[in-house]
């Protein structure tokens, strides 16, 4: 068994969809990124990478490959998938948070996790997604971005 951590955050800007999770969410702002920005599955990518010793997101998924200019951020996940498959490893279960001001996202969450779980090929009660407030402080609380983390429970297979 291997533990991975990630996280993520990209500014909110206007003239984007709201990703997150491969879920769009109504908003008025979205996430600014050379990707579509899914700080969720960002983070989740990056805890699988690290679980496995795989390196990060930036090393595979650079923002100055145009293949990746504007892709969804499951085309990643799909990948990195890939990558831990041929390293040798299975996902157990995987865990995450939001940490935004604004949108609510309670009203969500379970289809991101239900996404999520489709896309990695494990049932749903072996994904968990949470959303918290930063109460108003810092960048997150002035509503000037999102951010996310990730942990990742793999094992050899």
């Amino acid at each position: 068994m291997r533990i991975g951590i990630g996280y993520d955050q990209h500014a909110l800007v206007e003239g984007r969809p709201l990703v997150l999770g491969g879920v769009e969410i109504p908003h008025p702002r979205g996430l600014q990124g050379y990707s579509d920005a899914d700080v969720l599955t960002h983070a989740l990518i990056d805890a699988l990478l690290g679980a496995a010793a795989l390196g990060t997101i930036g090393e595979h998924f650079p923002d100055t490959d145009p293949r990746f200019a504007g892709v969804s951020s499951l085309v990643l996940l799909d990948e990195t998938l890939r990558l831990l498959g041929e390293a040798g490893y299975r996902i157990v279960n995987v865990d995450s948070v939001i940490t935004a001001q604004e949108p609510r996202l309670q009203p969500h969450l379970g289809k991101m996790a239900r996404t999520l779980a489709a896309q990695l090929g494990v049932a749903s009660s072996c994904v968990g997604v949470k959303a918290t407030s930063p109460e108003a402080l810092g960048a997150l609380g002035r509503r000037e971005g999102i951010a996310a983390q990730a942990v990742a429970l793999v094992e050899a297979i």
